[in-house]
């Protein structure tokens, strides 16, 4: 073939592919847009139908979901709360209250107890000093034990616990007669015991603190009184051994006594004798109470008072 046919063809060829490569563009273009048009357009909006199908749907399940079921459910809640509050409240008023009273009430029993093992404790650590004392001084201390509780009471019964004078105890020792002219109203502050033992001073003034506590011999009374003897006395409480004593030592007593007391005041003295302590005198009022069996031993609470 002829050099000159040959590039006729080639060009004829490149005419020829340069036609089909645009007709192909061509027709891409027309297939893109009309796939655009015709699918990618419509399933856009299909898309954005389904969305707003879908939200509505989701919005309407919110609304029904809290109508339906979270609205309720804290109804629910709430009155499970209420009933529970309820139930405990019942609970504390049926169950904790009872309770809490049963636990006062052993408390104060315990309390109770407590305060009497205490008390029992005191009373048997008296009588231990108390024996220890007379086994040292039988006649200055004159009985083995403290006097009774109920010894104690009928002596401070004598005694006006409002009256304005000082009360005077002679002889306290341990204190029985003391605390029951406590118990029985007088104020700590009018007393003053005298007492000889400088243990029992001691022992008295941690009881007593309000109490004035002198440490002398309560047969001279004028000397152990001292300055304390310029008012008179409510009263005289004497716990001390006078039988053991001569009858000149006990007269002596009483008129120093007297001369302390006011009008009508009285000398309060116990004994275990079936007599008198000191014997019927002019002028002097005296009475006896009955015999208290039950302390030990037997004793009776005799009174004085300067007619």
């Amino acid at each position: 073939m002829p050099m000159q046919t040959l590039e006729q063809f080639e060009k004829r060829i490149r005419l020829f592919e340069r036609m089909i490569g645009r007709n192909i563009e061509k027709r891409v273009r027309l297939i893109e847009e009309r796939f655009e048009e015709k699918v990618e357009r419509p399933f856009r909006r299909i898309e954005q139908k389904i969305g707003q199908n879908i939200e509505k749907r989701v919005r309407l399940i919110e609304e029904h979901f809290e109508e339906k079921v979270e609205r309720p459910f804290r109804r629910i809640e709430q009155k499970i709360g209420q009933n529970i509050e309820t139930g405990i409240r019942r609970f504390e008023q049926q169950v904790e209250r009872p309770f809490r009273l049963i636990e006062q009430k052993i408390g104060r029993n315990i309390g109770n107890r407590i305060r009497r093992l205490e008390q029992n404790t005191i009373r048997l650590n008296d009588e231990v000093r108390f024996i220890g004392s007379w086994i040292k001084k039988p006649l200055d201390v004159g009985a083995v034990t403290p006097s009774s509780k109920l010894l104690a009471r009928t002596m401070a019964q004598y005694v006006d616990p409002d009256g304005d004078g000082p009360v005077i105890e002679l002889g306290p020792g341990t204190g029985p007669i003391t605390e029951a002219l406590v118990e029985q109203g007088v104020d700590p502050a009018r007393l003053v015991l005298i007492e000889f033992n400088p243990k029992f001073c001691d022992l008295l003034r941690r009881r007593f603190p309000a109490a004035t506590v002198v440490q002398g011999d309560a047969y001279r009374l004028r000397d152990s009184l001292g300055e304390l003897g310029h008012h008179e006395a409510s009263a005289v409480v004497s716990g001390l051994p006078l039988m053991t004593k001569p009858v000149r030592t006990r007269m002596r007593l009483l008129r120093e006594a007297f001369a302390f007391l006011q009008p009508q005041a009285p000398f309060v003295q116990f004994t275990y004798a079936v007599v008198p302590p000191i014997p019927r005198l002019a002028g002097v009022q005296v009475e006896a109470s009955e015999r208290i069996w039950l302390n030990l031993p037997p004793a009776r609470v005799w009174v004085y008072r300067n007619g």
